[in-house]
């Protein structure tokens, strides 16, 4: 039954609509998933010898084993938004003799095959080895060793699998998660109770015992048979056809209408977003990456690569401007036809868009001004990365956004849905983070650091000046290509 289920899975893969149009975006994942194997082996072959070099009095596997629960939980993270859980269409099984069970256990099962699973193994393995050849560990106590950390790194798909499962449609539930998790992350900094230490010391325990390894394993079954369970009640063609009830939602942002002929648009976009699971995810990401500068700012390596901060200020101040704005106009792909066959002026469903997303820079570098913790300096940087975004970036998304003709499904996940990308999106990259990141340096590097923020400040009061200027010109872009949208858009949006 499974060599049936492969056999469905790989002529599904081959024949579908959509493989010719993605063979460059799965080229690229090759090449991406190609390299982050090369750097979590060199990060395993290193580990051992580097631990011994900063930390010579200290055992590098006990060091390894306090930082296991924070490896688990940051693995826990990227996979909740990049990992995407494999999906199997049942409507046509359900109709022939085939036990349940066995199309659960092929999808699981086909969930283990993940690169994510493959990762953890050129970390352990390599550092296992390490263990083994130079450490004073018996080779059965780091085999026990490998097998446990494995086996945790599979609890974490399994888990990834019941969240995306229970909070995906409803990232409001993970609320409470996050607030235990900063009270133990606090804790943890403040050295009230380190849990980190208390996990390191349950492992050394379990090194000294190797035959403690079967706990992991035992874990593992358990999340195994969760899911099975879980997947399992929803096994019925019926699952999904009933609708869930929900109060109506009749905010019509009747207080847009003083901001002139763009209302109507402003109006329409605010209820995309307000209506809509992947727009309105849009939103959340873009408070929960305010706190990506915790990761660079009080890092003392970045104090000599001050260009390197414009990155974080333009992502920072500008993270909803990135997520939303690559996708201008797709997000209206289901009524854009319609827009364009009425007599609407383009200029204005356009500054409609700039409207929008200048009130999210806003936002967004108000809402930065904490980082004032860690210098003015700094402070002044994301202002003036907010006023760059503002006079450059959005123009920059607005005029890739002529080139969008994939339509988007406004009520799937955003998480590792590449719905919608194409060419542009990889490439607009460029010129909206490193065109800045280039000028600050070149300034900084022959000038000043004050010199490469004024350099910074004048393009985008330029770009702002020329607003209405700028916005005839890309007018007239989504006119020229009108037609190529719109036949772009009436296509899946695979």
């Amino acid at each position: 039954m499974f060599r049936l289920f492969l056999s469905l899975e790989w002529k599904s893969f081959f024949r579908s609509a959509s493989f010719g149009k993605s063979i460059g975006l799965r080229i690229l994942l090759i090449f991406l998933a190609l390299y982050f194997a090369a750097v979590f082996l060199v990060m395993g072959i290193a580990l051992y010898p580097g631990i011994q070099k900063f930390y010579p009095e200290q055992d590098p596997l006990e060091v390894v084993n306090n930082f296991v629960l924070l490896w688990l939980a940051l693995e826990l993270l990227y996979r909740f938004f990049l990992q995407t859980l494999p999906v199997m269409d049942i409507k046509p099984l359900l109709i022939l003799p085939v036990r349940k069970r066995k199309v659960v256990n092929f999808v699981l099962i086909k969930s283990l095959y993940s690169f994510y699973n493959i990762l953890p193994l050129f970390l352990i393995v390599p550092f296992g080895i390490y263990c083994m050849v130079k450490g004073d560990y018996p080779s059965i106590q780091i085999l026990a060793w490998m097998l446990a950390m494995y086996s945790l790194a599979l609890c974490v798909n399994y888990i990834n699998f019941i969240i995306k499962k229970k909070f995906t449609d409803n990232l409001k539930a993970l609320i409470p998660v996050a607030l235990i998790v900063a009270i133990l992350a606090a804790l943890e900094y403040f050295e009230i109770f380190s849990l980190t230490g208390w996990f390191g010391n349950i492992l050394d325990f379990m090194v000294l015992h190797p035959y403690l390894a079967v706990v992991p394993v035992i874990l593992l079954i358990l999340l195994y048979k969760w899911n099975q369970l879980n997947l399992e009640k929803k096994f019925y063609l019926d699952a999904g056809l009933k609708g869930k009830a929900k109060t109506a939602d009749t905010n019509d942002f009747v207080w847009t209408r003083k901001f002139g002929s763009i209302a109507p648009f402003l109006q329409q976009d605010l209820k995309l977003i307000w209506r809509n699971k992947r727009p309105k995810t849009t939103i959340y990401l873009s408070f929960f990456f305010l706190l990506y500068g915790l990761i660079f700012y009080p890092n003392d390596a970045y104090e000599n690569m001050p260009a390197f901060y414009v990155f974080v200020g333009i992502f920072i101040t500008g993270v909803f401007m990135i997520n939303f704005g690559q996708f201008i106009p797709a997000w209206d792909a289901s009524y854009y036809p319609m827009i364009m066959a009425q007599n609407i002026p383009l200029k204005q469903y356009l500054a409609s868009k700039a409207g929008l997303i200048t009130f999210s820079v806003v936002v967004l570098a108000i809402l930065s001004t904490p980082y004032v913790y860690f210098g003015w300096r700094i402070l002044l940087l994301n202002m003036v990365c907010a006023l760059y975004n503002i006079g450059v970036n959005i123009p920059v998304l607005l005029y890739a956004g002529s080139f969008n003709k994939k339509k988007i499904d406004l009520d799937k996940s955003p998480f590792m849905n590449y719905q919608g990308t194409g060419i542009t999106q990889w490439l607009v990259a460029i010129p909206l983070i490193g065109f800045p990141v280039l000028v600050f340096y070149i300034f900084y590097k022959f000038i000043s650091y004050d010199a490469a923020l004024v350099a910074l400040a004048v393009l985008g009061i330029i770009g702002v000046s020329l607003r209405g200027k700028i916005l005839d010109f890309l007018a007239r872009m989504y006119k020229k290509r009108k037609y190529q949208m719109i036949s772009g858009f009436k296509q899946s949006g695979e």
